[in-house]
């Protein structure tokens, strides 16, 4: 099969599984409205071994991860970090813990993303997070290669110099979008104050249309997952929306901005995620 199943829901979260004609299964964790960020962890199983891509941004879905790995049988060899925004890292430590073994990985652009701002966003988010935030910061180990193997497939990085960094697995077409593609929600865009990223984003996203996937997990979602790459065809209009959006205001009134997109995509979820983002590329609230 080539498209994915149902989706079933496992305790307050949504969990994906997804069975391709190659030996690759794929289970997507994301906690959806329960949690602050609604963030895919995907477990990526062959035959013995397993790799698991993100960890979450709480301790407590970190926990959830643990038994969905358990669960599984398998052996994790990997975790992959695929972005250096907290709610891909944060909920790592109780699955390090569980799983000492398992080598912790991600882009030397991501790792040093992570080093520099840890300590900043621990600041900030732990007291939001209260007894969900981490005790310990776990920052991964920087990659010497673009690819990975699983069970003699392979995994390839994407773009890893790139904002919008994602998973390619060749053998069934399928991506895992990682904060580059987004399904059901504004789009989180305060880490890219300038137009050469929102542009390289841009970018991005076309590469991975040109792969032709069969199916894209995208990395923030609400609802089930998308069929097919309409989960990036989304998040390419919604950026070409706000960009000119941006330009129409010269970036000057947060509030304008914010009603502006609101009209375009009035029942989107998370405008949180939209008002801060607003309020950095104004220059109204600095983020780093």
């Amino acid at each position: 099969m080539r498209t994915l199943t149902k989706v079933i829901t496992l305790g307050t979260a949504l969990f994906a599984s997804a069975t391709f004609a190659a030996p690759l299964t794929y289970q997507t964790y994301n906690p959806q409205q329960q949690a602050i960020f609604p963030v895919s962890s995907t477990l990526i199983s062959g035959d013995k071994d397993a790799i698991l891509v993100d960890s979450q941004f709480s301790i407590k879905d970190g926990e959830n991860l643990v038994k969905i790995i358990q669960d599984s049988g398998k052996n994790l060899t990997h975790i992959v970090i695929t972005a250096g925004d907290p709610d891909f890292y944060f909920g790592l430590e109780p699955v390090v813990q569980a799983f000492p073994n398992a080598k912790v990985v991600a882009t030397p652009k991501v790792v040093k993303h992570i080093e520099q701002t840890k300590v900043a966003k621990l600041a900030y988010w732990g007291p939001i997070l209260k007894d969900g935030a981490p005790q310990q910061v776990i920052v991964p180990t920087a990659l010497e290669s673009n690819t990975l193997k699983l069970d003699g497939e392979k995994i390839e990085i994407k773009s890893p110099h790139s904002y919008a960094a994602y998973l390619w697995v060749p053998s069934n077409r399928t991506i895992l979008g990682g904060v580059g593609v987004s399904s059901g929600i504004h789009l989180w865009t305060a880490d890219t104050q300038t137009l050469e990223s929102r542009k390289d984003w841009l970018s991005t996203l076309s590469k991975m249309k040109r792969l032709h996937p069969s199916a894209v997990i995208p990395g923030h979602y609400l609802g089930e997952i998308p069929q097919g790459s309409s989960a990036i065809d989304f998040t390419a209009q919604y950026l070409k929306d706000y960009e000119k959006i941006l330009k129409a205001y010269e970036s000057k009134d947060s509030v304008q901005v914010i009603s502006a997109v609101k009209e375009i995509y009035p029942s989107l979820a998370e405008e949180s995620s939209l008002e801060l983002s607003s309020k950095v590329h104004t220059g109204e609230m600095p983020w780093n």
